[in-house]
């Protein structure tokens, strides 16, 4: 591989000619923050499911009343 002029992580296949970040810190802080997002996004989907069997519950008891 060939290092890119100017930029200490970055370098150049020599075969594709792809430019390749061989940073291992930023490429962790890449994976953390998919990791937390996912995290996120798993507990607003739970919320939303208990919010909707709040509602059905509620539905329920004005059905009877």
């Amino acid at each position: 591989m060939i290092k890119v002029e100017g930029h200490s992580n970055l370098y150049r296949d020599e075969e594709t000619g792809a430019i390749i970040n061989c940073d291992g810190t930023a490429y962790n802080q890449y994976v953390n923050s998919l990791t937390q997002r996912e995290l996120k996004r798993k507990e607003l989907d739970d919320m939303k499911k208990d919010i909707d069997e709040i509602k059905c519950l509620l539905r329920e008891i004005i059905n009877r009343g």
